[in-house]
């Protein structure tokens, strides 16, 4: 089974675990009632994640043999970050949840010589995501949401100035693109337990060319794409 199988198969096991404490909540007391009607408020967020490069490849690599294959893999990670939170209307919410996050890239080459070789691209990402937030009326203790927005990402470990004549492949440090996901929360008497999943794409080729780099020349673009499951703690 596959990284992006298994995270997929987490998000359902958790989704169906929710689901029966959503209906073992609908028979409690409502909890934090005022909360709804608070214009702002804040929370801590943590979890992990799944990563991986899509790669397109350049027209040398059907032309040459330098690399038989070329194959990206995802990799696992975490990340922490706070939350804040603004109400625009009683159905939606701006969300802004600056992070840290520590992700873990895996390509696999082979050669001319049906060498295989894996490697890992290793980034810690300064993520500044802006999402708008749909909710759901709240069932006593319970609602859900949809989540639909643009993160800008920093790679605070990006190599694309490095000077160093080992390097394998050269990753830019700037990149941005769009998430979408969903969440559960659950109120509690003086916090809301909020469990979410999302995906998120990278739009920006973040492969730095390099003539001096063979499989630089080989990739044409090379952009992010991330599972993360996350838990928020609001107050």
């Amino acid at each position: 089974m596959t990284i992006k199988a298994k995270a997929l198969k987490t998000g359902l096991l958790i989704a169906v675990l929710l689901c029966n404490l959503a209906a073992r909540a609908q028979h409690h007391v409502p909890n934090m009632p005022e909360h709804d009607s608070k214009l702002y408020y804040f929370g801590i967020t943590f979890g992990f994640n799944y990563s991986a490069f899509r790669i397109n490849n350049t027209q040398s690599f059907a032309e040459h043999d330098t690399f038989r294959s070329v194959q990206p893999s995802y990799g696992p990670g975490f990340n922490l970050g706070i939350m804040g939170n603004l109400r625009l209307t009683k159905f939606v919410d701006l969300r802004f949840i600056p992070a840290l996050v520590f992700s873990d890239k895996k390509i696999t080459t082979v050669d001319q010589f049906n060498k295989e070789e894996s490697r890992s691209v290793e980034s810690i990402y300064m993520q500044l995501p802006l999402q708008l937030k749909f909710k759901s009326d709240r069932i006593n203790n319970f609602r859900f949401y949809g989540l639909l927005g643009g993160k800008l990402d920093y790679d605070l470990s990006a190599n694309s100035r490095s000077r160093r004549q080992d390097e394998w492949l050269r990753v830019s440090a700037v990149d941005y693109g769009a998430e979408v996901g969903i969440g559960f929360e659950f109120f509690y008497p003086n916090f809301i337990f909020s469990p979410e999943i999302k995906l998120s794409q990278g739009f920006r080729n973040t492969n730095y060319k390099d003539s001096q780099i063979p499989l630089s020349n080989t990739i044409d673009a090379m952009r992010t794409r991330m599972i993360t499951i996350s838990i928020h703690l609001e107050g």
